[in-house]
């Protein structure tokens, strides 16, 4: 199972108050409960709003109970930090009781037997999370499957602009694919790679964190080229530093196409289009054709060959 806590706050008292992070929420809810096809991904509790620390303390405490394939918790708010470490803020806090402990909830996750456990913040502060500010609390490392996501330094405060988190606004976008994988795969790792290029290196920074031996998967999107042409890697390349020959019978516009050949052409130049397959000798595959040339796998392309030849895909 696929579990998942997602937890916004905008209604802070007073001058508190923030304005997107309801809105993050909801529509991280919305594309963590399903695939990019309609198939179920993760079951997710939200919890919009939630005043009391007890609330939200108590749900955490569940989530991160169980053996679950992934338990993912998400929160949008307020965090702070002050000389006994970082703090998820929650409306009904007090001097000297802001609200859950990172330290806290990282305990949690790391003791979950669940094989990935995935935390992702979106608060100022944010990087305080997986760096105990008590020497020696040795339980608030990072236990095995933990992943940590964050918006922000501990020193860094994480902004909202129109409406919506910074940080958030670029997972949402890497969640719909923009962080996938030739296989579709939304993978924590390139999540961060994603939102860490997306924003400049004058403005708050992410954080990653992790302490796994398996990519953690979020999220299944449709891949930019079908699995079925991916496997023909192997097909058209017997060797993975094969030049395959190609001549004027490939291209459908001259009198002596091939109709098998343009049909192979047409898969070629959809992998040469994600970056597996390059002319050699020439910048398009038209001419590598009509001058009768060779095509051959690009560094990446070689990688997914690999995996295709040892049946991974």
């Amino acid at each position: 199972m696929r579990r998942a806590l997602v937890v916004g706050i905008d209604e802070y008292p007073g001058s508190a108050r923030l304005n997107g992070c309801v809105n993050d929420a909801t529509s991280i809810e919305q594309l963590l409960s399903f695939n990019e096809d309609g198939s179920p991904n993760f079951d997710v509790m939200l919890m919009l709003n939630e005043k009391k620390k007890a609330a939200i303390r108590s749900r955490i405490s569940e989530l991160f109970r169980g053996d679950d394939e992934v338990q993912l918790f998400y929160f949008s708010g307020h965090g702070y930090v002050n000389e006994t470490g970082g703090y998820i803020v929650t409306p009904d806090f007090q001097k000297y009781d802001e609200g859950i402990s990172m330290d806290e909830i990282l305990t949690l996750a790391s003791g979950s037997k669940a094989r990935q456990k995935v935390v992702i913040l979106d608060c100022c502060h944010a990087g305080a999370m997986g760096a105990p500010a008590a020497f020696g609390n040795g339980a608030a490392l990072l236990g095995p499957g933990v992943v940590i996501l964050a918006a922000s330094r501990d020193t860094e405060v994480s902004k909202e602009i129109g409406g919506q988190g910074v940080f958030t606004s670029l997972l949402l976008k890497a969640l719909n694919g923009g962080a996938a994988d030739i296989v579709g795969d939304v993978a924590a790792g390139n999540v961060y790679s994603y939102i860490d290029r997306g924003l400049g290196g004058w403005q708050q920074r992410p954080v990653f964190k992790a302490n796994i031996v398996r990519s953690v998967n979020l999220r299944k999107v449709k891949p930019p080229v079908d699995l079925s042409e991916l496997r023909k890697l192997t097909v058209y390349f017997p060797e993975v530093g094969y030049q395959k020959s190609l001549d004027p019978s490939y291209e459908s516009t001259v009198k002596e196409a091939d109709s098998e050949n343009i049909r192979v052409f047409k898969v070629l130049r959809h992998l040469q289009g994600v970056g597996l397959v390059e002319p050699v000798g020439e910048e398009y595959m038209y001419w590598a054709a009509m001058k009768s040339g060779t095509c051959r796998l690009t560094a990446l392309g070689m990688y997914y060959w690999q995996l295709v030849n040892a049946g991974r895909i």
